[in-house]
């Protein structure tokens, strides 16, 4: 599956941006997705992740009350919807699928998508 990802940009802190990642070539419902990012100097961390049907979402500590993930499978689309956003959330997005189990960490990740970079200014 092709992943791609956009909607990042550069915004004052507390602001909000809506990311959103367009899957095609195979069945999109089928796919666990998730968002990850990384900062620069730093590892891929796990952000958001959701169930095949929407039904179950998970989050990191740092992110839960401010972000949200859903996805759209008559649109083939997940998004994150990101609030409040922080200094310390500066860094590229990636979206991530997988066939087999939940997106929660970044080894044996299926599909990645090209990065989107977000800059939360102070």
């Amino acid at each position: 599956v092709q992943l791609q990802a956009s909607g990042g940009g550069l915004v004052q802190a507390g602001g909000s941006l809506r990311l959103s990642c367009a899957a095609s070539g195979r069945t999109f419902s089928n796919y666990f997705m998730g968002w990850f990012r990384q900062a620069p100097g730093k590892e891929r961390e796990f952000v958001a992740a959701i169930s095949r049907s929407g039904g179950s979402t998970y989050y990191a500590d740092s992110v839960k009350g401010r972000f949200t993930i859903s996805r759209d499978n008559g649109k083939n689309t997940v998004y994150l919807q990101m609030n409040s956003l922080k200094p310390e959330d500066t860094a590229v997005y990636y979206c991530a699928a997988d066939q087999h189990s939940t997106v929660v960490a970044a080894t044996g990740v299926d599909y990645w998508g090209k990065g989107t970079l977000v800059t939360v200014s102070s």
